[in-house]
Parts: structure tokens; sequence; C-alpha cells
């Protein structure tokens, strides 16, 4: 078990799992709720969820150990985050899950990328074929 717990596959799987009930929890939940307010909403439930989390796991740290770099680009990842939730909740609100969800993961074809570029991550031959199926596979879900 605990070698499981250690696992990126899990938690990856799980990640996968929970987004997808987070897309269908928001389309029924943003009923006659504006998708903005939507999204602010479950925003407070994140973050005391965490706050709850942080505190009673013990991973609470001074925030002087945090290094400036470090700062930056979490301020920069929180404010992509929120704009990429903002997108989300506006596209569920005028658009099908089902078709929505699928287009929202070509993320996963623009991290593979952006791995690549920014990171200097390197993918093999395979990886790129799943990435382009991935890819070609979202844009085929979302056609109406």
């Amino acid at each position: 078990m605990h070698h499981l717990a250690g696992s990126w596959q899990v938690w990856a799987l799980g990640s996968a799992g929970f987004a997808a009930l987070t897309a269908i929890f928001a389309k029924i939940g943003i009923a006659g709720v504006g998708p903005d307010f939507a999204t602010l909403l479950r925003t407070v439930v994140i973050v005391l969820a965490l706050s709850g989390i942080v505190l009673a796991t013990g991973q609470w740290q001074p925030l002087a150990t945090i290094s400036a770099r470090s700062y930056l680009f979490i301020l920069l990842s929180g404010l992509a985050t929120g704009a990429s939730w903002l997108c989300y909740f506006r596209a569920l609100k005028l658009g099908d899950a089902a078709r929505v969800a699928p287009l929202d993961k070509l993320s996963v074809v623009l991290v593979a990328i952006f791995g690549v570029v920014f990171l200097g991550e390197r993918l093999a031959g395979h990886n790129w074929l799943g990435v382009a199926l991935i890819a070609a596979g979202a844009v085929l879900v979302a056609l109406k």
C-alpha cells in the first residue's frame, strides 16, 4: 500500500478521476449561477480544504523559507490556474461537459510541448504519438 501511495501514476489517475467529477459537479452546480461567481465559491472551498489539510498534516512552513523564484512561479501558476478555472466554468456554462472537458485536456498536449521547449524534457517517438492521439481525440470529441 505504501508503494502505491508513492506512485506518481496512482496520483495522476486520482487527478484524472477527480477532474472528471469536477466537470460533472460543476456543470450541475452552475445552473442558475454565474460562472465567475461559481469559480469564486469553488476557490473558497479549495482554500478552506487545503488549509485544513496543510495544518492537519504539519506541512505549514515559514514563508521566509520560500525563495523569491519559488514565490514568482507559484504566483504565476496561481494566476494561470485562476484564468483556466474562469475559462473552464464559462465553457461549461455554454457547452456540454462531455465536449468541454476533452477539449480542456488539450492542456496535456501543451504541457508536453512546453515541457520540451521550456524545461528541456525529452519525449520518445511513442510518447509523441500518444500526444498526437490525445490531441486528435480531444478535437474529435469536441466536434458537434
